[in-house]
């Protein structure tokens, strides 16, 4: 009876985590908690290309851990995150322009008006690339709602 009484409190258990809803997470990280797969957010600014950045120079943000590639670039980071963090938490921006999250690929980026845009994949990008203007736009709306699911 008590091995019964055990298995339903756990069956139990897990039904009701299946009826939970969770939050999205305000920054896309990997497995690992690492932002942007630890490249670094102030070098697309900086040198125009995905770096990766170092464990020696990390700083926890918004939930995740970002990784820099140079104490410089982690005092500008720190001293202005908003400035570096990539728009939509780090999610791809084409996704999130037709209303749903979906992974990065740090080298499938655009700085658009002083701000980092990361998507899927270089063919996302493309994709994402065919109107710029609009889909920042359908993203910033959607972006609110998608946040608070």
């Amino acid at each position: 009876m008590r091995l019964f009484l055990k298995l339903f409190s756990v069956v139990a258990l897990m039904f009701s985590f299946m009826g939970t809803a969770y939050a999205l997470e305000p920054v896309y990280s990997d497995f690992f908690g690492k932002a942007i797969k630890g490249y670094d957010p102030v070098a697309y600014f900086t040198e125009g290309k995905a770096v990766e950045g170092d464990s020696d120079f990390q700083y926890e943000w918004n939930g995740a851990d970002w990784y820099f590639s140079s104490q410089e670039n982690l005092d500008r980071f720190v001293g202005n995150p908003e400035r570096y963090a990539p728009q939509y938490g780090g999610y791809c921006a084409w996704a999130v322009s037709k209303g749903y999250t979906a992974k990065i690929d740090p080298h499938a980026w655009s700085v658009v008006d002083g701000k980092l845009y990361l998507n899927y994949n270089k063919s996302v990008q493309s994709t994402w690339q065919q109107d710029i203007a609009g889909n920042i736009a359908k993203g910033d709306a959607n972006w609110p709602s998608l946040l608070a699911q």
